[in-house]
């Protein structure tokens, strides 16, 4: 016989397998927030070093942080926001999760009667929708500080706002681990004082997504202004009745007066206002965008990029008396280069 062949073999134990632990959710997972931090770390340093930055070197990194924002703030409300309330609607119930070949206990509420099953899901539909309009409001004010951001041609106004908006943060979330009563009371005066500036922020919300998108998709080289039907662009501080930064369309009437139309909040029923006939408007042309200013009255309209470098066409479209001048840091640059050359510009 084999050597082997008449010895009892050794029975090796059998390992008991381990249940395998659930994936993490994808917004959890490395390859998505290691890019994400990369890029909260650039926009750190550009942060750091905008305020010894010349005016508008740093305003291409500004446009791709107000474009994270908005992208961090769809993360948040579609993900972590539900698995928020989700949670708190386990700690309010009391339902513990059961775990496998367990019995799970009631606690709370859950140990009345009338709450003896899971009924999670049921405040779950009552707090999710009121968890995400509260967090809607109150990211549309942070967000509105990267539009300002946008808008602000020095670093050091750029680095102050963001120090509000981190000092306000860290408030909230020191004052949550000392007391939370506390806490919730700051929250609720910060989620009140979002929703009574709901109207502003959601304005600079769409102004900031216009601009940063065609920015990025450079939509001048395809684009012309409409010669009927309108040409859309932001309201100014000038022109009377209209909030600023109100997205709308610019149009002549067939009686010569020019009329801008709007939408407040984008879907309710359009209104109307006319520009007045004695404000001789002409397009400003500026260095990072233009306008459209009334002769010694200020800013009439915000021209969205898809305008840059065709100023003088929608002046013709639009019939604007003023015609075509420099504008903002434009301006400025020519008033220098007149000044050291001895130009028309110096003289005036």
């Amino acid at each position: 016989m084999g050597r082997g062949s008449g010895s009892l073999r050794r029975a090796t134990p059998l390992r008991p397998k381990l249940p395998r632990a659930p994936p993490l959710p994808w917004f959890a997972q490395l390859k998505f927030w290691l890019p994400a931090l990369l890029i909260v770390a650039a926009c750190a340093a550009k942060d750091t070093l905008g305020a010894v930055l010349p005016p508008g070197t740093k305003k291409p990194l500004d446009v791709l942080e107000t474009v994270e924002n908005k992208i961090s703030g769809l993360v948040a409300a579609g993900a972590v926001v539900p698995i928020t309330m989700n949670s708190l609607s386990h700690m309010v119930l009391g339902a513990q999760p059961a775990a496998e070949h367990t019995v799970a206990l009631p606690a709370g509420l859950a140990m009345l009667p009338v709450a003896a099953g899971d009924w999670s899901w049921v405040l779950n539909i009552l707090t999710v929708p009121f968890g995400v309009a509260m967090f809607a409001v109150v990211w549309m004010a942070s967000h509105a500080i990267n539009v300002l951001i946008l808008l602000s041609p020095w670093g050091a106004v750029d680095a102050a706002l963001k120090s509000a908006r981190t000092a306000l943060l860290g408030l909230l979330t020191l004052t949550a681990a000392i007391n939370p009563w506390v806490g919730a009371l700051l929250s609720l005066i910060v989620i009140l004082i979002a929703w009574l500036v709901a109207g502003w922020a959601f304005r600079l919300t769409v102004f900031g997504s216009v601009f940063s998108w065609e920015f990025l998709t450079g939509r001048s080289g395809r684009f012309t202004p409409a010669e009927k039907g309108g040409n859309a662009m932001f309201s100014g501080g000038a022109l009377s009745g209209v909030p600023v930064r109100t997205y709308g369309k610019l149009e002549r009437r067939a009686d010569g007066v020019l009329e801008f139309a709007w939408r407040p909040w984008l879907v309710r029923a359009p209104k109307t206002a006319a520009v007045p006939p004695d404000a001789r408007p002409g397009v400003g042309q500026g260095l990072f965008f233009s306008t459209v200013a009334a002769e010694g009255e200020g800013t009439l309209f915000i021209l969205p990029p898809r305008y840059r470098g065709l100023e003088a066409e929608l002046a013709r479209v639009c019939q604007l008396p003023g015609g075509v001048r420099p504008a903002g840091l434009r301006k400025a640059w020519g008033v220098l280069r007149d000044l050291f050359t001895g130009g028309q510009t110096a003289a005036t």
